[in-house]
């Protein structure tokens, strides 16, 4: 977690990188993630003064970039530029690291989930949001994020056939932290 200071303004730069996973996991293109991030920043720092000290910055931050994102997805959708499964068809993420098979097994699988279940999953299970932060950030009851959480996890797994974790060996914190998300969940599922 980011280390509160006086004026929060100077948090802001150490929130960018899970800004910019989150804007990946909605864009599926980091260069499209790169001009959301941007563009959220702009709009943050315009609005700060609506910014209530105190409260959590990075859900304030990702409720921001959240919401630019649908409002550019409907504006593109309203001028006939893109339909949404030309979006989710046509952008993808390069991976950087050796287990790049893992990795495309997981962007494939996790594409495959509907928006606002890899949303959820993201908020919570890989950028550390409560269920109510996260909940308040998409507009939406507490309840209806738990059930998208719980639903996104179980295709995920069911889609990756995985059990367990070291099935995903040397994934990046981000898809690690949804494949845990995804275990806890399976786990507490069969203790019920």
């Amino acid at each position: 977690m980011v280390r509160a200071s006086k004026d929060p303004r100077e948090a802001i730069v150490a929130h960018i990188p899970v800004m910019r996973a989150f804007a990946i996991s909605l864009t599926r293109n980091s260069d499209t993630a790169d001009d959301l991030v941007q563009d959220a920043l702009i709009k943050a720092w315009r609005k700060f003064h609506t910014f209530e000290t105190g409260t959590n910055l990075q859900a304030w931050l990702f409720t921001i970039l959240r919401n630019t994102f649908y409002s550019d997805l409907r504006r593109l959708q309203r001028q006939g530029t893109v339909q949404r499964d030309e979006v989710v068809a046509n952008l993808s993420v390069k991976p950087a690291h050796d287990s790049r098979l893992a990795l495309r097994d997981f962007t494939s699988a996790f594409s495959q989930l509907p928006p606002e279940q890899r949303e959820a999953l993201v908020l919570v299970g890989a950028s550390g949001l409560s269920y109510e932060e996260a909940a308040i950030t998409c507009n939406v009851p507490v309840g209806t994020v738990k059930s998208r959480i719980n639903r996104g996890r179980a295709r995920l797994s069911q889609l990756m056939e995985i059990d367990t974790c070291e099935q995903l060996f040397g994934g990046d914190r981000v898809t690690n932290a949804v494949v845990l998300a995804t275990q806890s969940g399976q786990m507490a599922a069969r203790r019920s």
